[in-house]
């Protein structure tokens, strides 16, 4: 399926964690470090470019993994992955210490590879101070919709994570690649997907269905007793959550005493779990080497590496050749 003129937007982060569960550990350098993750980013990459063809491409970075302001809002947000575990995640947030999130050691060295690159590819980078690379996705995608329908291109966010189905919009359109499995299965979701699967009518819906149900892969409680299922019922009947809980203070009829009971005690986490559940629309996003976001050319896909040099050392010194003959073949054909 090809996209042209598309924006895509990566989620890095998640794809890099997926390319490291997906491809064998015994894919190593020369020198016997582990570039699992860093060969499958890269034929994941080279796989998009060939099937979408999109004119330009940025790999959004989490530059905090672990907002304060959601923090602040939930604390129990992502505490059980922070390095020593949730009773450290407590103390470092109440000391305003930054915590470090759990990455396996075979993944961590290869983080910076990944980057290093990139950067000879040419190939955006974007990361905003204080903010996850969901909320760099979101204010890209704000930025791009919010622009006059004849100038606006389509948006293809690529991720592995759920939580971003809550940008799936038909009329701008921006669309979600879901990687299922390993690098390879890739799934559209768009909004006939949404109501197909989880019976919610758009991105905004399945947003307010998340704060309901919560996440525990996030340290999100939702609320308690309210499902997938029950969430996306109430939000068909009162349209969205602030519907909802105005028919919870009004009485009416259509919700039972227990979940109108469910609701009210889950007050307070309902006052704050949309800010900490929807991505940023207004991230200050910076990209990396200090190119100005808003210029015309600033995510253009090249058609050859911006830096040659750089690249051949980097393939050779760690074995990425057949990896990146793949990038810069899809990158000179599409």
């Amino acid at each position: 399926m090809a996209d042209r003129h598309a924006l895509m937007l990566l989620d890095s982060a998640s794809l890099y964690f997926r390319a490291f569960y997906g491809v064998p550990d015994s894919v190593k350098a020369p020198d016997g470090s582990p570039v699992n993750a860093v060969r499958g980013l890269l034929d994941m990459i080279a796989r998009l470019v060939t099937d979408h063809r999109p004119d330009r491409l940025v790999a959004c970075w989490d530059e905090d993994w672990r907002p304060a302001f959601r923090v602040a809002a939930i604390p129990s947000y992502k505490a059980h992955r922070v390095v020593g575990g949730a009773e450290a995640a407590a103390a470092a947030s109440s000391d305003g210490v930054t915590v470090a999130e759990e990455v396996p050691d075979a993944l961590a060295p290869q983080v910076p590879v990944i980057a290093e690159v990139l950067a000879a590819l040419g190939i955006a980078r974007a990361g905003a101070p204080g903010y996850e690379a969901d909320d760099v996705i979101g204010t890209l995608t704000a930025r791009e919709v919010a622009r006059p329908a004849g100038e606006r291109s389509p948006v293809l966010v690529v991720t592995g994570d759920r939580d971003l189905f809550q940008l799936v919009d038909d009329d701008a359109p921006v669309r979600v690649l879901y990687t299922i499995r390993g690098i390879k299965d890739v799934e559209v979701v768009d909004g006939a997907r949404l109501r197909e699967k989880y019976a919610v009518a758009s991105g905004g819906a399945y947003a307010d269905m998340a704060v309901l149900r919560g996440d525990p892969s996030d340290g999100l409680p939702g609320v308690a007793g309210i499902g997938e299922k029950t969430a996306a019922a109430m939000l068909a009947k009162y349209r969205d959550l602030p519907g909802l809980l105005a028919a919870r203070d009004a009485g009416d009829p259509g919700l039972t005493a227990t979940q109108r009971r469910r609701l009210v005690e889950a007050d307070d986490y309902l006052a704050v779990a949309p800010g900490v559940v929807r991505v940023a629309a207004d991230a200050p996003v910076r990209l990396a080497g200090g190119a100005d976001p808003a210029a015309a050319d600033a995510f253009a896909l090249p058609r050859q590496p911006v830096d040659g040099a750089a690249l051949v050392d980097l393939t050779e010194r760690w074995g990425l050749e057949s990896s990146v003959r793949r990038v810069l073949t899809a990158l000179a054909n599409r």
